[in-house]
């Protein structure tokens, strides 16, 4: 990437010739370094506010008398993934500017933040629960509207988007290993560090390079309010096994996010969030490798890798549990690196690429939907029952009485590694481009 101030990139307009306003214009962005470097800000104070209560929160649960909801806390925050990203992806692509959408999801949330110690402290999980899904719902789309404002300023500089991303990534391993040396990994007190970060971060949204609603001036209808116009793109066939395999994918998801942090009390772990930070860490490693994988693997089976490495990941869990390994525990968060960046992050770049500009805020945001919400919502659910059943029943339980809630995610990625083999098929532009196909949508 050039850093002279003088070079231009126009904005990569839809497949169908529209610029970033959806219409016929060629309006472009800056792709130097100071564009760059904004957004570079937005992702890692994005994931600083994620990462700074998000991994530990089951932990927190446990200590104030509450490890009993801790299944339902994960599984509301994924309903709130469902009902909110598409709705809020409507809007930005045709009334909201990104830029602002995001900023005011950001200082919503962290109003929220502010009530939750008081009601955790108290013990009191109703109203923990519904503070917990209210803040979710302004935090989830915010997920699907960082890879969109990414994506559109970077123009047609998409593997650039992997350096981008990496500094969410470093913004979650900041936040973990701030709240642990602070010794707030069990404490109600890092509820208050994510809403001065949310706060923080949702004024400055609002100097964002603007990011005008690429549908504006397109009839509004009542589809719009659930994503309608995305689900065109279920039509492609590789579109619709990409969204089946993120849920499949995010049950794994759902069980780790959902008790990872009380998994590693267990072994005897006092530091968990720092520990924890140790995946966000492997991240920064793998997702510079990102633009040469795919370029010799080919998109296909760089999913695949991230999506396999979920079961693999859960294996190592079950091995740390039965040993009583602190070794194998810290390799299993460390295999982070692997899941995430080959899954989460490849998938996004891989709509950026195929999906026209003016569906891409919904289809990111339906991204989202299937892996924060369908996928997680099953898999704490799933592991909340069987938690309760087995660990939760029994007061003597150790690390080895995990394995029950442990396997879940093995058979749900052995699932996810046949349907992507049979039914992906890694389309490219010309045979000699490792740039996979763009989507064929109709009007």
């Amino acid at each position: 990437m050039r850093s002279d101030s003088r070079t231009r990139t126009a904005v990569r307009g839809g497949r169908d010739g529209g610029g970033i306003d959806g219409g016929e214009s060629t309006a472009d962005t800056r792709a130097d370094a100071p564009m760059f470097m904004r957004l570079v800000a937005m992702m890692l104070l994005q994931f600083m506010v994620f990462g700074s209560w998000f991994a530990t929160f089951g932990l927190v649960l446990v200590t104030n008398g509450l490890g009993s909801v801790i299944g339902l806390a994960y599984s509301l925050a994924a309903v709130a993934a469902i009902v909110s990203p598409m709705f809020l992806g409507a809007i930005a692509d045709r009334f909201l500017a990104s830029q602002k959408a995001l900023g005011i999801a950001h200082l919503c949330g962290a109003a929220v933040m502010l009530l939750l110690p008081s009601v955790v402290t108290a013990a009191n999980g109703a109203l923990a629960l519904g503070l917990i899904f209210l803040y979710m719902v302004f935090f989830q789309p915010t997920l699907g509207l960082v890879n969109s404002i990414g994506l559109r300023h970077l123009g047609g500089n998409e593997k650039l988007f992997p350096y981008m991303r990496v500094f969410g990534t470093l913004g979650w391993v900041l936040a973990g290993v701030g709240v642990g040396a602070l010794g707030l990994s069990a404490s109600t007190h890092l509820f208050y560090v994510t809403a001065a970060t949310s706060f923080v971060y949702g004024i400055y949204a609002f100097s964002l390079p603007s990011t005008p609603a690429p549908a504006k001036g397109v009839r509004f209808t009542i589809g719009d309010i659930v994503g309608a116009r995305a689900f065109k793109l279920l039509k492609s066939r590789n579109f619709l096994t990409l969204i089946i395999c993120a849920v499949l994918t995010a049950i794994a998801l759902g069980v780790y996010n959902s008790y990872a942090s009380p998994f590693l009390g267990a072994l005897g772990i006092t530091n968990v969030a720092g520990v924890l930070a140790v995946g966000q860490a492997a991240e920064v490693a793998f997702i510079l490798t990102i633009p040469w994988v795919v370029k010799h693997v080919g998109m296909k089976w760089a999913l695949f890798a991230g999506m396999v490495m979920w079961g693999m990941r859960f294996l190592v869990f079950i091995a740390a549990g039965l040993v009583s390994s602190t070794g194998l525990a810290i390799l299993g968060v460390a295999l982070q690196g692997i899941c995430n960046d080959f899954f989460l992050v490849l998938a996004a770049m891989y709509i950026g690429e195929v999906v026209p500009v003016k569906y891409s805020a919904q289809a990111q945001s339906m991204l989202i939907l299937a892996v924060s919400g369908v996928g997680q919502l099953i898999g704490s659910l799933v592991s909340g029952e069987v938690f309760g059943a087995t660990v939760g029943a029994n007061q003597a339980a150790t690390a080895a009485d995990w394995t029950p809630v442990l396997i879940i995610p093995v058979f749900s990625a052995a699932i996810t590694a046949v349907v992507w083999a049979v039914f992906f098929h890694d389309a490219r532009r010309d045979s000699d481009s490792t740039k996979p196909a763009p989507l064929e949508v109709g009007p």
